[in-house]
């Protein structure tokens, strides 16, 4: 239990980490200069950054969500003044993703294509927020989109009802599962678990773990792989594997 009383402690050191950082990182995940540099027949750093989470979803599904992303940071820090469970409405992100990436191809099409890369785009030095006017944009998304719903709606309701990075890592993972290449995953031994509800009462994402593991499938396009149903296991019901399950 000790070793993984520890991993959380990585994970949740490494999320916080990257919230830290988020101001810096800011526009290498935004929806908004995606558009404007697509306009422009410009591929910017957001535009990398989420064909890497698609790319890296094949081998590591939605893992980004529960070990890097800068807004897990803050989401489960909330869970001190907040922890009311997500159980529904997790449609509602691909109502903003869809057309969203609908208007991305039709600006870059009206551009004429795509001709050059700028990783740097609209950064200053690399560093995002780096004036009063960023300052401020920073500051609206962090309160009305990631504060303020995990406040009002419960745990991580970024992740289920906004995000807009969610749905490539989604997608990526259902490329994997139809595919069925090796890939990190969690599975269950069902007549282990001793129905303690530990792992339903831990989740992050406010998943029916232990209705997973009853039915022995574990796999939901809102897990983020975080572990914490592993770790909060004392019979070793749930577990991480490397398969093509």
């Amino acid at each position: 239990m000790a070793a993984k009383k520890a991993r959380q402690k990585i994970r949740n050191g490494i999320i916080l980490f990257s919230f830290f950082l988020f101001p810096a990182i800011f526009y290498y995940l935004s929806p908004v200069l995606i558009l404007q540099a697509s306009s422009q027949g410009i591929v910017n750093g957001s535009c990398l950054v989420f064909l890497l989470m698609f790319l890296a979803a094949l081998v590591f599904g939605r893992g980004f969500c529960g070990w890097l992303c800068p807004a897990a940071g803050c989401q489960e820090a909330l869970f001190l003044a907040r922890d009311k469970k997500v159980t529904r409405g997790d449609w509602i992100k691909w109502l903003i993703w869809v057309p969203w990436i609908g208007a991305i191809v039709s600006l870059a099409i009206r551009a004429g294509g795509y001709d050059r890369i700028d990783f740097l785009y609209m950064t200053r030095y690399g560093l995002s927020v780096s004036s009063v006017p960023s300052l401020l944009i920073y500051f609206a998304v962090l309160l009305l989109l990631i504060v303020f719903p995990g406040y009002i709606f419960g745990r991580r309701s970024f992740c289920h009802h906004l995000c807009w990075k969610a749905p490539f890592m989604i997608l990526g993972r259902q490329v994997r599962n139809h595919y069925n290449w090796a890939a990190l995953q969690l599975r269950s031994e069902p007549e282990q678990c001793k129905h303690c509800h530990a792992c339903t009462e831990h989740c992050p994402m406010s998943l029916p773990v232990e209705a997973m593991v009853e039915g022995n499938s574990m796999e939901n396009r809102e897990c983020i792989l975080c572990g914490c149903c592993v770790d909060v296991c004392r019979q070793g019901a749930i577990f991480f594997a490397w398969d093509m399950r």
